[in-house]
């Protein structure tokens, strides 16, 4: 899908995509450069909420261990 930048600067995003993510009025959406391209994300109401058991069983605190140990050895 397409849309077009306005001399303002303002584009719309498609009904299918708005319908398909539940897009609204006033829904925040973030725009991300990752320096090869550019992805729209939108932002849940609830950040916290929305990531509750995203992480179940995966090892958030070995890796987090690991580079305070290795900050430390550089200091």
């Amino acid at each position: 899908m397409t849309s077009t930048i306005s001399l303002r600067g303002q584009t719309a995003i498609p009904a299918a995509i708005r319908k398909r993510y539940n897009l609204t009025a006033h829904t925040l959406i973030e725009w991300v450069d990752d320096g090869n391209g550019i992805s729209v994300v939108p932002v849940p109401n609830n950040p916290i909420k929305t990531l509750h058991g995203k992480f179940k069983g995966v090892d958030l605190m070995g890796p987090l261990i690991k580079m305070r140990r290795e900050e430390r050895a550089r200091a």
